[in-house]
This record gives structure tokens, sequence and C-alpha cells, in this order.
């Protein structure tokens, strides 16, 4: 078992959730908290509703830094518009989001590692960046040389995930579009995402 593989089941372990939706997840059969005394079984205070809020959407993108997060919402609330749904959409558009999304990876982690070992090109140049951002429109595929990795095509064949309405994927050649940005309600996230709450732990 990988070191990425325990951080995932950790995160999972540790929030309380099956953050993935993953049908290994250790919380399909221990539904408690690590530890001798598992879940405090506490009313949680207002500060530990928005903590959780924010560790959730921040370790479902791969358990992100606390540095990068914050900066994806303070690029949110200095954008126009709802900063709830300007979070989403920041975090929608990291290329590694986005890999995991078209299944050519079968985690954010293993979407990571695709993009930094030089797999993945943007509108036909090779970007070696998790972070890099998308706009709508843009091109997503595997690099020729890199078309026959058995962990490309074996995450393809993963029937936990469906594909969303905002990306669009030839599986034939491994070429997928970001159609464009999404809302919250696109995002097919296995649990409850409450960027707004989020917000309000930031807005302290």
């Amino acid at each position: 078992m990988t070191k990425r593989v325990l951080a995932k089941h950790k995160i999972d372990r540790r929030l309380g959730v099956n953050l993935w939706g993953r049908s290994k997840s250790p919380i399909n059969e221990r539904n408690y908290a690590p530890g001798q005394h598992g879940f405090n079984k506490k009313k949680p205070t207002d500060y530990g509703v928005q903590l959780l809020a924010k560790q959730k959407l921040k370790g479902y993108y791969g358990n992100l830094s606390e540095r990068q997060f914050r900066r994806v919402y303070q690029k949110a609330s200095q954008t126009k518009g709802d900063t709830s749904q300007n979070i989403i959409g920041f975090l929608e558009r990291r290329l590694d989001a986005a890999v995991y999304r078209m299944k050519f990876a079968s985690t954010v982690f293993g979407a990571r590692q695709l993009i930094s070992h030089r797999h993945v090109m943007v509108n036909g140049k090779v970007v070696n960046i998790a972070s890099y951002t998308l706009n709508a429109g843009d091109v997503i595929e595997i690099k020729e040389k890199s078309k026959t990795n058995t962990v490309i095509l074996e995450a393809m064949q993963s029937a936990e995930r469906e594909l969303p309405t905002y990306m669009e994927v030839d599986f034939k050649t491994l070429k997928g579009i970001f159609v464009n940005i999404p809302r919250l309600e696109d995002v097919p996230y296995p649990v409850v995402m409450e960027p707004n709450i989020v917000i309000e732990y930031y807005s302290r």
C-alpha cells in the first residue's frame, strides 16, 4: 500500500466521512474517528463546524496546504459574483481536479502524480503544474507515449465515478474538453460541501 493510499484513508478517518465515495474507504466499516475514544459526542462549536467544512473541501482536492487553500479563498472573494460559487469554480479549474474528473486517474493524488511526471498536455503543450488554472474550452489530453499507461487505463474502467456535465471526454483518444466552469450544484461530490461555511471560517 502506497503512502498516498495511506494518506487518503487517514483523511477519511480523521474527517469521519467517505470523502471520495470509494468502496475501500475505512469509513464504510468503522464510522468513527481514529484513536481510543472515537468521535467526541459533544455538540460541535460554530468554529468546529466551520473548521470541518474547510477541512472537507481542502482535503477533497488532494489535501491542499493551508496556504494554497487560503489563496483560493482570497481569489474567490476578490472575483465578481458569489464567493461560494467562485471557490468551487477555482478548485474545479485546477488541472489535477480536471484530470481526476475525466477519469484519467483514480484519485486526485494520482492525477497530481501524472501531471508532475509530465503525462498530461493542455492545448497541445505538456503542463507539469497540478494547480494550473484551466479556462472554458481548454483541451486536456494524455501524452501520446503515455496512452498505454496501465494506471490510466485502469482508472478509466472504474465504475465508482461518472463524468460530470462540464467535461467532455473521448476515451479512445484520451482527450477531453473542460467545457465550462461549474457551479456547486454541478459538481458530483460524494459528501455535502459547504463553501458558505468555509467563507465564515475565513471571515472570523
